[in-house]
Order: structure tokens, then sequence, then C-alpha cells
């Protein structure tokens, strides 16, 4: 496995990067955990993010309407799939590029089964608080913050009550047609669809100096906490790499827990900074879809 992922990094480098421009990347490996992100300039301002408490923000509206109709049982330690997404849109023959029709089925399935969309607080909480999930529980997130996930994945979210997460490169809001407004991430957020940490400018952060992957990561939870108002506590490591110092770059930015690549279901024992998540490919069919929900050890080739 470990093998198949290392062709995956090097087929993501051919990628064009997130939502910059056109995401044409051609990549028909069975397996991809590629994150499409950003990737200009190195950022040098080392940002100084307000470190503000871990408690839940305020006035924000939930779309999940399963959870309050589930009962929680007794807490009980079991692996979380939490779904990689990326673009939600048209573009063949990308992988990470989702028809909103695929992406439809998915969540109605989600939602048909008797899942429930858990928040990052509650996926927190279960692994750090021991606070109890429904066994059927699930997270869904996107990466990279592309304009169609507000015109396209927010709409369907909403339909089906679902709750999600978007690890939004900061550098580009505003600035790129491709890419969420300010706007359109302070809606999203009051509705229940949590914005998070993907960096700043989207690097591989393990190629780069202590500082600088301090500054991108405290740059990043600067931006969010002023445009939305709250804590920001979670990030998504772009392109999934990581090293030493970036751990202990996340501690000090004041970020509790953050996501890798890795493919497979999120469980404490891959440690609160370095979870799987499951990557979700247009290429998938669903009854592949259908294995990783439901399969901890689903396989990868």
């Amino acid at each position: 496995m470990r093998k198949s992922l290392a062709i995956i990094m090097i087929l993501a480098a051919f990628a064009v990067a997130g939502c910059s421009s056109k995401s044409s990347v051609q990549n028909t490996a069975a397996e991809s955990n590629t994150q499409a992100g950003t990737n200009t300039t190195q950022s040098s301002s080392d940002s100084n993010a307000t470190n503000t408490s871990d408690t839940s923000s305020e006035g924000k509206q939930s779309t999940d309407t399963s959870a309050a109709n589930t009962t929680k049982t007794a807490y009980t330690v079991h692996g979380v799939p939490v779904l990689m997404y990326h673009s939600i849109g048209v573009e063949s023959g990308n992988p990470i590029v989702m028809p909103p029709e695929q992406f439809d089925t998915e969540m109605k399935y989600i939602k048909d089964q008797g899942y429930t969309t858990l928040t990052l607080d509650e996926l927190y909480d279960y692994f750090e608080n021991k606070v109890a999930v429904p066994d059927k529980s699930i997270v869904i997130t996107l990466d990279d913050g592309y304009e169609n996930n507000y015109t396209e994945a927010f709409p369907i979210l909403k339909k089906y009550g679902l709750k999600a997460t978007i690890f939004m490169v900061t550098s580009v809001i505003d600035v790129n047609p491709n890419c969420l407004t300010s706007a359109q991430l302070k809606e999203m957020d009051k509705a229940g669809i949590d914005i998070e940490s993907h960096t700043a400018t989207h690097p591989d952060l393990d190629t780069l100096s202590y500082a600088q992957q301090l500054a991108e990561l405290k740059e990043s939870k600067a931006v969010l906490e002023k445009l939305l108002g709250r804590p920001v506590k979670y990030v998504a490591y772009p392109t999934g790499k990581y090293n030493d110092d970036t751990l202990k770059a996340v501690q000090e930015a004041g970020y509790r827990m953050a996501f890798t690549t890795n493919g497979r279901w999120s469980d404490k024992s891959d440690g609160i900074l370095t979870l799987d998540r499951v990557y979700i490919s247009t290429f998938h069919s669903m009854s592949v879809f259908k294995t990783r929900l439901t399969n901890p050890n689903y396989p990868v080739n």
C-alpha cells in the first residue's frame, strides 16, 4: 500500500494546482490520494493567528436532520470513515472533479442508509473525550475551496440535511473566480458547513522549513478566524504530506486535530494530528463507494 501511495504522490505532482485554474489532471490510478491545491509563491508572512478558545461557535445552524433522530449508544471504540472530495463539477477524465449527479447519488445513499454526518468538533470529542457517536457515523470533507463547492455541493448537502467540512486554501479567497468568496464561506459556515484550514498557499509542507510551515499554518488560521469570527481548530495537509516539524508547527499554531490523505478510516490509533481519510474518486463505481463506507480495510488497488 505504501508503494502505491508513493506512486500516487508522484502522479500528484503533475496535477494542475487547485482552484487557481481549471484542473486538468489525468490520473487513471485505481487508488489516488491526490489533492489539488494552489501552489503559489511561498508566503513569507508570519501572521500571528489569534489563539482563541476551543469553544464551539455560537449561532451556527446545523444542516443535519438525521442526527436528531439517532439515539447515541454507549461509547465504543471504532473507526470513522472521513470521506475526501474535491471539486464538484464536470471535467472529463479528471478523478477529483465529480459530476453533481454522482455526488447527489452518493449523498442520497448516505442519507438513505441512516448514516450520521459528524462535525469535526464531534469527531474530536469522540476520539479525545470519549463522547459517544452512532456506530454508523461518517465525516464528509471537501478540499481546496472550489467555487462549485458552493454552487453544486452546498445545495445537495442541504437537500439531504448533511453536515460537511471544507478545507480552504486562504490565499485564493476573493482572488480567484474559480474559488470560494468570503461571502460564500460565511454563508455556508453559518448553515453548518464547517470551514477549516488547508494552509495559506497549499505547499507540500514537508519541503518547507519549520518557520515556513508555521507561517503557512498561522496565516491560514488567522484569515479564517477573522472572516468567520470563531476559532479554527482543524487542518488538512495539502497532498497529505507532513514531517515531524509539521506536527510541531500544527500544535504551536493552535490546531488540535489534523488530517492526511492516507486511504483508510480515521481511528484514534492514527494519532490525532495524522488522521486517515477515505479518498472518493469520480472513477469509483457505486459498489466501490459502498465498500469504502462499510469496510475499514477496503482494498486500495
